[in-house]
């Protein structure tokens, strides 16, 4: 069993008396506490969970986007975007996960968190550029991994596998360029080995 240096029960209590109603709910899951929280509370929520004396989240080490749209194929309906944020406490060594829907799946948006943390800059510019969710307040918005030029977001679910254009070097111009793809779409079906004993194998 993991040691824990505070119990996941205690801090799912210490963050529901100091978030109260804010947040739609606080789960336990493998040992690790996860705030689900609206849209609209999730600037406040954040500042409360880096500042109230139980909480004390000095670091934000991760943000990511995520795409939901396959949660439909199973049985689960919402909104298609949320970010997912991963916040540590030095001080009280405890962690937190914080889960945020973007309510409006045709513009994705949710606060940015990179005034209360520095961290937050890159990776809410990545998350911009890859599922083209928009962080309202950032100062600085732009693409961060793809070209200046790119259309679309490569990381959502609906996003062709062999994207929209190709470039290459054209030694004629000079210059580098860019045209729609060339590639074949392919199904690549793996091999099977059905030989009896293959790999000394019983």
């Amino acid at each position: 069993m993991t040691d824990f240096a505070i119990r996941p029960e205690d801090l799912q209590d210490t963050l529901a008396a100091a978030l109260g109603d804010r947040v739609s709910r606080i789960t336990i899951a493998l040992g690790e506490v996860t705030v689900h929280v609206a849209a609209a509370q999730y600037l406040g929520v954040m500042q409360t969970l880096r500042d109230a004396a139980g909480c004390k989240f000095e670091q934000l080490i991760d943000l990511a986007g995520v795409d939901y749209s396959a949660y439909r194929e199973v049985g689960t309906d919402g909104p298609r975007f949320g970010v997912t944020v991963h916040l540590l406490s030095v001080s009280l060594n405890q962690r937190v996960r914080v889960k945020v829907l973007c309510p409006d799946d045709d513009l994705p948006l949710v606060e940015s968190v990179n005034d209360l943390w520095n961290s937050a800059n890159w990776y809410e510019r990545e998350a911009f550029d890859l599922y083209g969710i928009v962080f309202e307040g950032h100062n600085d918005l732009r693409r961060i991994l793809t070209d200046y030029g790119f259309i679309g977001h490569p990381f959502r679910k609906d996003f062709p596998l062999s994207g929209h254009v190709e470039m290459r070097y054209d030694a004629e111009r000079r210059r580098v360029v860019y045209e729609p793809v060339s590639i074949e779409p392919r199904e690549i079906t793996p091999r099977i080995i059905r030989e009896e004993h293959y790999g000394g194998l019983n």
